[in-house]
């Protein structure tokens, strides 16, 4: 008889038992973050109704004191104005000129410059300059208007410049988004009040963009015009939700409102909580508007985009008028931007100018920098951003205050490798090259066919505001009450979230505990469990479909648009023309002083007018931070008594290079008349010279040959005869270059 054989255990188990374990191990996990999760949308809730129960909600992340507020105002308005406070062992600087942050009214609470250590606030204040912030209530004051604003803003500055008399410049305004167009106005109406002035993210040109790209700005052709922002301002009985704008932006990206942006927390919930609540404090804290000022930016500007073809017009009968501008401007924006593309950014000066001599002639300095795929609220938030741009802009401001009239991009550099890499005090070398308008231009825009398709819009517009105005208007507005639309505003989406999940709903009070055990007893899926991949891959084909979606939608809203408003028989039905600007008479150019009265030292102008005849033959005409380092060490060197305030020297540098420009050869040949008869000091100027011009790069033969004929100049006793001839000049655009 055969004895059983005993049949030993298997060392490994089944497949289908390791399958059921890691199946069991994701459903833990998936329980437990859905847990996690929800917990996480419960302080949300909860954050939001804390956030606007405080007296200023704002996101800053910088200790401040009240300076002003614009309620007090012979025109009150809902904004603000304080002053940032720096640490205790870096105080502000009184000799540098204050920054001031404005923040954009676009929807949302204010605080976004200020939200992180690493942000347009911190950097200024990194570099000691004294900083100031202009923010708003989340309620407008009854009866504020658009040009109420202006004018607290413009108070606000001249507050500000008062603060500071021993600042060597005016104010520095920096306009994020939306609040870019409203530096501008101000800037316009009062161009003797602003520093340079910086719009970060700032659309000036709507109706621009190229096609197949930017669909946000056919939305009030679909709509069929403003008349819905009126029809929703007579609903909220007076007063626009800035909730509605909110939802706008949202649905630029569906796939990341509807999905992306949740369940990146919902995957990563252990470590992703944080970073979406302290987003959402800001994003999700809407605010009011009153009707009227919605209206108004709506008409003027989305859909009439008359504020650079000089078409809005002021209470006291003025227009604005973005020439007067005489401050540097400053131009931040990126291909990856889809709320502010370049051309809305830029293009607005193809609507002031018509050529570089004409905005040369105009007095203005444009410098624009386009970052390659930043999106638009990394423009404000981007640690990355900050520590670079805004902090390159900061460090140069002084020197972009100085550059002569025309249009220049600002080019940044690791100095790693650079000459003279020691005279760099950032990461990076900072360099204005010389600019026209057929650069902007070579970035994409509207032709004439789209001017006039847009024009169609604000038409139609026009007629269906009249048609609304006449008909459904006196009905809802005797139907509309405070109650009715403080309701529709709690029951709109991205109000009702915030109760739906929060302690406000009984439903979610048993949330923390649950979540609280989730925690200690927290057993995350390994990485490589089957079920995490098919999430990951579900997660992913959502996505997709979303964003094919959008393609979809964005492509038939384009053609709607452009085969609608693009029809000659409605365009000639309505009676549509290509607009055109209305400027304003410009005054004929001051003359020009002789070419040896210069209303300065003589000196002073003899260095300045050679080094801009000079560095016109660098590689990249323009101006270099390397060179303005060495100009200022110079200066500090220079008795006070002497010494040139900015501004002054600011005076020097322009006339000298519009007198180049014009005049070079006498310009040139009266540089010995203007210097002094001690030789020592005649050879002293040479010696800075040569140290000017060779701080930047090599230079090159036309420039070696240009530096060796005015070296000459200044060596010379008594005749302006040159002894070395200059090389001949090459090509280039605009007139001289700066002296930095």
């Amino acid at each position: 008889m055969t004895t059983p054989t005993r049949t030993e255990p298997a060392l490994y188990p089944a497949p289908w038992a390791h399958l059921a374990q890691q199946a069991m191990d994701y459903w833990v996990d998936a329980g437990q973050r859905s847990l996690l999760f929800l917990d996480v949308l419960r302080q949300r809730g909860n954050d939001h109704f804390q956030h606007m129960d405080e007296a200023w909600p704002n996101v800053l992340s910088f200790p401040y004191e009240l300076v002003m507020d614009g309620r007090t105002l012979d025109r009150p308005v809902n904004y603000c104005l304080v002053r940032i406070l720096p640490p205790a062992d870096r105080p502000a600087n009184p000799r540098l000129r204050p920054f001031v942050v404005f923040d954009p009214r676009a929807g949302h609470g204010p605080g976004i410059g200020g939200m992180k250590h690493d942000s347009e606030i911190g950097v200024a204040i990194a570099e000691r300059h004294p900083c100031y912030f202009v923010g708003f209530l989340p309620k407008p004051v009854p009866g504020q208007t658009v040009e109420d604003v202006c004018r607290a803003e413009a108070a606000f500055v001249e507050k500000v410049a008062a603060l500071h008399p021993e600042a060597d410049g005016k104010p520095t305004l920096i306009g994020n988004c939306q609040a870019g167009w409203q530096v501008m106005m101000m800037a316009a109406t009062r161009p003797d009040l602003t520093g340079p002035i910086v719009l970060a993210g700032s659309p000036l040109s709507y109706w621009a963009g190229v096609h197949e790209k930017n669909p946000l700005r056919y939305l009030g052709g679909l709509l069929g015009g403003t008349w819905l922002t009126t029809l929703s301002g007579d609903l909220g009985n007076g007063i626009f939700d800035g909730a509605a704008l909110i939802a706008n932006f949202e649905s630029m990206n569906p796939a990341n409102t509807l999905w992306k942006k949740n369940y990146t927390v919902y995957s990563k919930v252990d470590t992703e909580g944080p970073r979406f609540l302290e987003f959402e404090r800001w994003w999700g804290s809407p605010i009011l508007l009153n009707a009227g000022e919605m209206q108004y930016i709506a008409d003027e500007l989305f859909l009439g985009n008359r504020l650079t073809r000089g078409g809005i017009a002021l209470s006291d009968g003025s227009t604005v008028d973005l020439r007067a501008i005489k401050s540097p401007i400053i131009v931040f924006c990126s291909w990856g931007d889809d709320i502010t593309p370049p051309q809305q950014a830029l293009d607005w000066i193809l609507d002031l100018y018509d050529s570089d001599a004409d905005l040369e002639a105009g007095g203005q300095t444009i410098v624009y920098s386009l970052h390659p795929s930043i999106g638009h609220l990394g423009i404000f938030v981007s640690a990355a951003v900050a520590t670079k741009e805004h902090d390159e802009f900061a460090r140069t401001m002084d020197l972009i205050d100085m550059l002569p009239p025309g249009l220049y991009q600002a080019v940044f550099t690791e100095k790693t490798g650079v000459a003279h890499a020691e005279l760099v005090s950032g990461r990076y070398l900072t360099r204005f090259e010389r600019r026209g308008l057929d650069d902007i231009r070579a970035l994409g825009g509207n032709d004439a066919r789209d001017d006039r398709r847009f024009a169609t819009v604000a038409r139609i517009s026009a007629l269906n505001g009249d048609l609304y105005a006449h008909t459904l208007r006196p009905v809802v507005r005797q139907l509309a009450t405070d109650e009715s639309a403080e309701l529709l505003r709690r029951l709109h989406p991205n109000r009702l979230r915030f109760e739906v999940f929060s302690d406000k709903n009984p439903l979610m009070l048993p949330v923390a505990a649950l979540a609280e055990t989730a925690r200690a007893y927290r057993r995350p899926v390994a990485p490589d469990n089957p079920f995490l991949k098919v999430q990951e891959a579900v997660s992913d084909s959502v996505v997709h479909a979303l964003d094919t979606w959008r393609e979809l939608r964005d492509r038939a809203t384009e053609t709607f648009f452009l085969t609608v408003y693009g029809s000659a028989l409605l365009q000639a039905a309505i009676g549509v023309e290509t607009p055109t600007r209305q400027p304003e008479d410009t005054p004929p150019p001051a003359t020009e002083a002789g070419a040896s009265d210069t209303g300065h030292d003589g000196l002073a102008t003899a260095v300045t007018r050679a080094l801009l005849y000079v560095i016109q033959e660098d590689t990249h005409p323009g101006a270099d931070e390397r060179r303005f380092t060495v100009l200022r060490a110079l200066r500090h060197q220079t008795p006070a008594d002497q010494r040139l305030s900015l501004a002054q020297f600011k005076a020097l540098v322009r006339k000298q290079s519009a007198l180049l420009h014009r005049h070079e050869a006498a310009a040139l040949a009266a540089l010995p008349t203007l210097l002094p008869p001690d030789a020592e000091v005649r050879a002293t100027a040479a010696t800075a010279l040569r140290r000017l011009v060779e701080a930047g790069d090599p230079p090159s033969p036309a420039v070696a040959a240009r530096l060796d004929q005015v070296i000459a100049l200044f060596q010379s006793a008594d005749t302006p005869a040159a002894t070395t001839e200059p090389a001949p000049a090459k090509p280039r655009r605009g007139r001289a270059s700066t002296a930095a």
